[in-house]
């Protein structure tokens, strides 16, 4: 029985000293796999930010250009006047592609 108290009383002490160890060391591998994660997905995020910018300046550009070619036979109101509904109509026509249609199915949220 005596030998039995000391092997547990071992038992404890050696699972307070290795506890704190094992939650550090665990603790700083999270750390350093999430910053990993995170530079990739900062990075990631830059380059669909500046693809966005380029995106807006290249539309931006082409709705310069069709209005340029629409003046040629229109006043310049008129020509910008066309521009302006052609850019509503696909705004709206994006907005629509975005939504959700209440027929299809979609996957569940996962858990947080």
């Amino acid at each position: 029985m005596d030998r039995t108290y000391s092997t547990q009383t071992l038992d404890n002490h050696l699972t307070e000293q290795v506890a704190p160890t094992v939650r550090a060391t665990l603790r700083e591998e999270l750390r350093s796999e999430l910053r990993a994660a995170t530079a990739k997905q900062r990075r990631r995020a830059m380059f669909y930010a500046a693809s966005g910018v380029a995106a807006l300046y290249c539309g931006a550009a082409l709705a310069l250009a069709i209005e340029l070619v629409l003046a040629l036979g229109l006043p310049g109101w008129g020509a910008a006047l066309v521009t302006a509904v052609l850019l509503a109509a696909a705004a709206l026509f994006l907005r629509g592609a975005a939504r959700p249609r209440a027929d299809a199915k979609l996957p569940p949220f996962p858990d947080s």
